[in-house]
């Protein structure tokens, strides 16, 4: 009851908005953004209406409008009164975050900055805005190789460092980054001439599947079907679905060398189907970190990154022969 009556004080709202008390301070007294009532005439206390008016301005300046520009913008939809150094007549800034063909240093660092700012303060509806304006304006695997990963490493050492800290902010961010992959997949619209799937699997023990996430969004968008099984599947299990599928390629993902078992990648690529007389063999790609610094057998391979792993299996998905396909096109 008392936060309703007299507000809610300084230190709250920095918390609640993930910035610091010494930055709400700044902006009232040099962009006006501060509390419209004040108790004893010195004690900042914020009221819901003045809440949200700090929630526009970190929007804003999330998005990469400048302070005092975001300041303007944010006074004025609240219906406050221009200060006096401000100009007449205000307007919303044109430039939207993401736009442009390319993604220079500059806005890596924008772009990077305000996705960080918004999961920090947990607001989602913002994380959700810049994720979708920014690979819709630099595509899926610049906007992961530049942005996402480097947002997210920032996180995780952030609360590395900081005790378990803000292990809220690196769940929350990675459930939006999820979000935004699992749209990219669903919306895409498969190649006609590709059925055989690829088969994309964690390996036992391994929960880390946003990077398989990211490599199934990029698949769905070039068209190429992919079947994605997810975190720490058992090898009995992955056994079973590549002997049942016969996939093109099998993608095994380990972020740690505790996960990564050469075995069970060595029986995956061992693995054979098809009719007799012709059978065939997936390729295997050993994908993350965990695998790094063993050698890899010749039925096997280790993509460099995102890009790398797409460029790898389109051109298997290319070389490969497609029965469905050879169906729909016996001369060929």
């Amino acid at each position: 009851m008392t936060d309703l009556t007299h507000g809610v004080t300084t230190g709250a709202v920095a918390r609640r908005l993930g910035v610091s008390p010494t930055t709400l301070r700044s902006w009232d007294q040099r962009y006006g953004i501060g509390p419209a009532v004040r108790e004893d005439g010195r004690h900042r206390r914020w009221s819901p209406t003045d809440i949200a008016l700090l929630e526009a301005m970190c929007r804003l300046t999330t998005s990469g409008v400048p302070p005092a520009e975001a300041a303007r913008v944010a006074r004025a939809r609240a219906g406050r009164r221009p200060l006096p150094s401000e100009l007449p007549g205000v307007s919303v800034p044109a430039r939207a975050p993401g736009s442009g063909n390319g993604l220079p240093l500059g806005e890596v660092h924008r772009e990077f900055r305000g996705l960080a700012r918004a999961a920090v303060r947990l607001d989602s509806p913002t994380m959700d805005t810049l994720l979708r304006e920014l690979v819709t304006a630099h595509g899926l695997v610049t906007s992961w190789e530049e942005v996402l990963v480097p947002t997210l490493h920032a996180v995780g050492r952030k609360w590395e460092s900081s005790g378990d800290r803000y292990v809220e902010v690196e769940h929350l961010l990675s459930w939006h980054i999820s979000t935004t992959l699992r749209q990219l997949a669903g919306s895409a619209r498969p190649h006609p001439d590709y059925t055989t799937p690829l088969l994309l699997a964690c390996v036992p023990g391994e929960q880390h599947t946003l990077s398989l996430e990211a490599l199934a969004a990029g698949l769905a968008e070039q068209g190429l079907p992919a079947r994605m099984f997810g975190a720490a599947v058992p090898a009995e299990a992955l056994d079973a679905a590549v002997r049942r599928l016969g996939p093109t390629a099998v993608v095994l993902w380990s972020q740690s060398r505790s996960t990564a078992s050469h075995a069970l990648a060595r029986h995956v690529a061992d693995t054979s189907f098809g009719v007799r007389g012709a059978r065939i063999h997936p390729l295997v790609l050993l994908a993350g970190p965990g695998w790094a610094g063993r050698p890899v057998a010749p039925s096997m391979l280790r993509p460099a990154g995102l890009r790398d792993a797409l460029d790898i299996l389109t051109r298997r998905c290319a070389a490969a022969p497609d029965p469905v396909a050879a169906d729909r096109n016996p001369a060929g």
